[in-house]
């Protein structure tokens, strides 16, 4: 497969951000650009890569889920998903070249599997043979949308897509959302920074909170909610920096 290492990819970007390596001189000058406007991106970047380990460990340990999706996933990289559960991982992004890098990083985890698909089409997503084949859905799974739905623009109606994906879910199944935000933001700096992703591997899309929230029509919140990504059941002593809220949700039965 051929890499155009010329266009900044969201994925790389953001291993960039989390101090990872796999990225290139192009991701790592549109990632600086971001710094330049955003200079705590870094540490909203981890704050984020915390709220989704914090998340699975509760799901694993508390809530008893054994199978993950984690739509696009981008890089595993830095404490994903499968390092935080011994249940089945399905690792989903619709980049070609992020997943033809996740697949080499996985491929000695026999419970881990990659999938090329895209969130925008959710029925084309679950049949992926990559999805049904490793996970099973009749029994209760979590679905992982984790800093991508602000990729997906107001024309694909993200919030008809979660519909599709939770009308799909077993009862008991659970969905884990952060996505970015604006609120508190100044106008000016905002506009900057949607520029650089402009001309990126994917626009960026930041939505206010009550946008967020209608992502979880048909579920109900895990205490403490939608909130700051920081302060979804932090542990004592972490940064609390966010870009975004996040929450987790059981569906309704």
């Amino acid at each position: 497969m051929t890499i155009d290492a010329t266009v900044p990819n969201v994925a790389r970007m953001y291993d960039y951000y989390l101090g990872g390596y796999h990225n290139f001189a192009a991701d790592r000058e549109a990632a600086e650009k971001i710094l330049a406007i955003f200079p705590d991106t870094p540490a909203a970047a981890h704050g984020n890569r915390r709220f989704l380990q914090r998340a699975v460990r509760y799901l694993a340990r508390e809530a008893g889920v054994r199978q993950f999706l984690d739509i696009g996933a981008g890089l595993p990289t830095q404490g994903n998903v499968h390092e935080h559960t011994d249940g089945r991982v399905v690792y989903v992004d619709n980049d070609p070249v992020a997943v033809a890098q996740a697949r080499s990083l996985v491929e000695d985890e026999e419970r881990v599997a990659v999938a090329l698909a895209d969130l925008r089409e959710p029925e084309e997503l679950l049949a992926d043979p990559h999805v049904s084949g490793h996970l099973d859905l009749g029994e209760p799974i979590a679905v992982l949308l984790v800093s991508i739905l602000h990729f997906v623009p107001d024309e694909a109606d993200p919030w008809a897509i979660i519909a599709r994906l939770r009308d799909a879910m077993a009862p008991g199944s659970h969905l884990v959302v952060s996505h970015l935000t604006l609120d508190g933001v100044d106008a000016g700096p905002a506009r900057e920074g949607t520029q650089v992703y402009r001309r990126s591997s994917a626009p960026i899309v930041p939505r206010p909170r009550a946008e967020i929230e209608r992502f979880f029509d048909g579920f109900d919140l895990v205490d403490p909610g939608l909130v700051w990504v920081g302060q979804w059941r932090p542990a004592p002593g972490e940064d609390a920096t966010s870009h975004g809220y996040g929450a987790v949700g059981i569906k309704r039965s």
